[in-house]
């Protein structure tokens, strides 16, 4: 298992990537968010676990030169973020498989933790990997 640094999710950088990715009044209009259980805007979900995944890129080595492409993703949600929380997420291999003589697939886990330490979301990404003699 290994940890990425923190991210803080910033409100300006939240409301812009839901205008023009996920452009639902609950992240984008603070007063239609103000009357809602959540008493704010959230961040979208996609952005948060993107922020996470390219700290994760950037510092956790995990593939190198072997990444060939992404395959598949699966997110699940589980506890809302707001603009100023700080996350991080704590990466696993939980999966490595050969698929041909020439590629394999990885699935990575990634927990993603607020400062609270609450689980916000997990993502399983499966990535197709070129294959290292005696790795499977």
């Amino acid at each position: 298992m290994r940890e990425t640094s923190c991210v803080t999710i910033e409100k300006d950088k939240m409301i812009e990537f839901a205008k023009g990715y996920d452009p639902i009044p609950l992240h984008t209009d603070e007063e239609y968010a103000r009357n809602t259980r959540f008493g704010k805007l959230i961040a979208p979900g996609v952005m948060v676990f993107m922020s996470v995944w390219a700290r994760y890129a950037r510092e956790i080595d995990f593939a190198g030169d072997q990444l060939i492409a992404g395959k598949s993703t699966n997110i699940e949600w589980f506890h809302p973020v707001y603009a100023g929380d700080t996350v991080r997420g704590k990466a696993t291999v939980t999966s490595m498989k050969p698929r041909n003589p020439y590629n394999g697939t990885v699935e990575i886990t990634i927990d993603v933790f607020n400062q609270n330490n609450e689980l916000v979301l997990r993502d399983v990404t499966e990535t197709i990997v070129a294959r290292k003699q005696d790795t499977y």
